[in-house]
């Protein structure tokens, strides 16, 4: 065992898909490094506390040399004692058929009690990433019950959305994922988001000149984009689970090492005004960490096709806000 002291990260919905597919990655060292120990605090409600012994016994069973405790509960007060990350993935899925405003009544609730209970039990400096949807309206409600947490340890996630959009760019240029880099999704994390192409670029090039298919980044890629997740749901009956899990990973690793030279990543934070989108909201972002502070990309330019796109799902957030009202603290 490494001689670090051990990372503590807690976890709801352990046991659901998007938990499992993550925690088992958590404990082996594929997030914060090969020689930094993590304790996992898993949480479950309900039914879920059965399959979540489960869990236990398979974490058990890979023997995890940098795994050095694991706390299995239903309370969330011992859940989130002395937490440094929180992964809020609790959450009911959607399924076919459903709009994220659907779930907005649904889930919106358990996020109040989630925010209280890490201002309560969490470590001072915890960092807080909600992965449960609508996501970001979730981010909102949980930081506003926990206000003595600096809202800059909140965060929502859009990776999953950014993954999806540089494999997108990268099948269409003929080019490895891996070439794909500034790559923006702003906004909401729902079918209206705005993966920003004009700043992406492939190999160093814009994507603009590697891809002359303009009216396909405009159409196509865009709406392929922003309807994943429902296509998922319609092909396997599910909703995404092992790429949402790789969303958590990649955005809490990104978040904890420093971002390459010249490059950014998307996550969702709270606005602190930065291009004219209203502070407070939690919103899509361009960011740079040098792996412990992170900072709003600033100076980049937005043509009237763009704008019109981060003022539609802006305009979508502001409205979840006003249906989630009674749910925010005066």
């Amino acid at each position: 065992m490494a001689s670090k002291t051990p990372i503590r990260v807690a976890v709801t919905g352990a046991a659901g898909n998007i938990g499992y597919a993550a925690i088992f990655r958590l404990a082996s060292g594929a997030v914060f490094g090969p020689d930094q120990p993590v304790a996992l605090n898993l949480i479950e409600v309900g039914p879920g506390l059965n399959a979540l012994a489960g869990v236990v016994m398979e974490l058990q069973d890979c023997a995890f040399p940098l795994l050095a405790d694991v706390v299995a509960t239903g309370d969330l007060d011992v859940g989130f004692k002395d937490a440094d990350w929180c992964l809020l993935i609790g959450a009911v899925p959607r399924k076919d058929g459903m709009e994220r405003k659907d779930l907005l009544g649904i889930n919106g609730k358990i996020f109040i009690g989630q925010g209280q209970a890490i201002a309560r039990s969490a470590k001072k400096t915890v960092k807080v990433l909600v992965v449960g949807n609508p996501c970001n309206t979730n981010c909102l409600i949980a930081l506003n019950n926990a206000r003595d947490i600096p809202a800059h340890r909140w965060f929502a996630m859009t990776r999953l959305d950014e993954n999806r959009a540089k494999s997108q760019l990268a099948a269409k240029a003929g080019r490895h994922v891996s070439e794909v880099t500034n790559m923006t999704i702003w906004g909401n994390h729902s079918s209206t988001q705005y993966p920003d192409f004009f700043h992406a670029r492939i190999g160093g090039t814009p994507a603009t000149e590697v891809i002359s298919d303009h009216d396909w980044l405009k159409g196509d890629f865009i709406s392929t984009v922003q309807q994943r997740g429902a296509a998922i749901i319609k092909a396997r009956g599910l909703s995404s689970a092992a790429s949402a899990a790789n969303g958590v990973v990649d955005t809490v690793r990104s978040l904890t090492t420093p971002t390459p030279a010249g490059d950014w990543t998307s996550v969702c934070v709270v606005s602190d005004g930065s291009y004219g989108i209203e502070k407070g909201l939690v919103t899509g972002y361009p960011i740079r960490t040098d792996g412990q502070n992170w900072e709003i990309v600033q100076g980049l330019s937005h043509n009237d096709f763009a704008q019109s796109k981060i003022d539609a799902t802006i305009n979508e957030l502001k409205e979840e806000r006003e249906a989630v009202s009674e749910l925010l603290p005066a």
